[in-house]
């Protein structure tokens, strides 16, 4: 099973809580201030869309791989997706080799949640045979260091590989796939699209994109997928993690950080996307 983090000694814990009762970090940042975002895209020649977004020194890796399988039951007429992460222990010590663990599992199922419940891929657009035959998106992701905030890392990798996959050609009569040829991009709805942050809380205070030490620090984190709705936040999906609850008052608090960061974001994550 997935090896349990060191606990973070008792000091250095209140070093961060008193550090950020002044509104500071350790490494200089505010509580709302993301670390330098390094992007690099197409950096799988066999995928339909690749990239690795670094956030500090936090890496992930993302590609997108297309298939055609049945469609689901109740969507028959409606392409499907996949989304998978690899926690391995090159990324972090606290990671193990073998099959999925709890959260390698969240990790995916919070991105999917993301992308499925805003509407960005548009999968009536991926149906080849109604009832018969659609495509599939897969989405892969992994991280490659891990060094607190993995969540949003992969979710903005994810956003950006699809947002410059590629279809390929598939041959209805050979039932066979030409990954070489392309017929035009993924269909998206680019106005839909929403992008997760994750807020955690230390002692009194809400941060974003923590290092593993500040995530080490803190009592809980909620995850909070985000679009655009005529200028203003739309909440696509919410993702509470470990046990501690969340209060009335901390929610609230919440709701006022997402609407405050989206203004801030989310014209940087259109240009991380869509390169312009």
């Amino acid at each position: 099973m997935t090896a349990e983090p060191m606990p973070l000694p008792n000091i250095q814990k209140q070093e961060i809580i008193n550090y950020l009762k002044e509104g500071k970090r350790l490494d200089g940042r505010g509580v709302a201030d993301y670390r330098d975002v390094e992007i690099k895209i197409r950096i799988s020649k066999k995928a339909e869309g690749s990239c690795s977004v670094k956030m500090g020194e936090t890496e992930v890796y993302c590609g997108i791989k297309m298939g055609v399988s049945a469609p689901y039951p109740d969507g028959p007429e409606e392409g499907t997706m996949m989304v998978s992460a690899e926690l391995g222990p090159l990324a972090s010590e606290d990671f193990e080799m073998g099959p999925p663990r709890i959260n390698s599992i969240e990790l995916a199922r919070i991105i999917d949640r993301g992308i499925r419940e805003s509407g960005f891929i548009d999968f009536k657009k991926l149906c080849i045979k109604e009832g018969e035959k659609v495509w599939t998106v897969f989405i892969d992701l992994y991280p490659i260091n891990d060094d607190g905030n993995l969540l949003d890392a992969a979710g903005l990798a994810a956003l950006i590989a699809l947002g410059q996959a590629k279809m390929p050609v598939y041959d209805e009569e050979t039932d066979k796939i030409d990954f070489e040829t392309h017929k035009g991009d993924l269909p998206l709805n680019k106005d839909v699209m929403s992008f997760n942050t994750t807020f955690f809380k230390i002692g009194d205070n809400f941060i974003i994109d923590p290092t593993s030490e500040e995530e080490l620090a803190s009592d809980f984190r909620i995850s909070i997928a985000v679009g655009s709705d005529k200028g203003k936040p739309r909440i696509t999906a919410i993702q509470k993690g470990e046990s501690v609850a969340l209060s009335q008052e901390d929610f609230e608090k919440v709701l006022e950080l997402v609407e405050k960061n989206f203004k801030a974001m989310f014209p940087k994550i259109e240009k991380y996307v869509w390169g312009k």
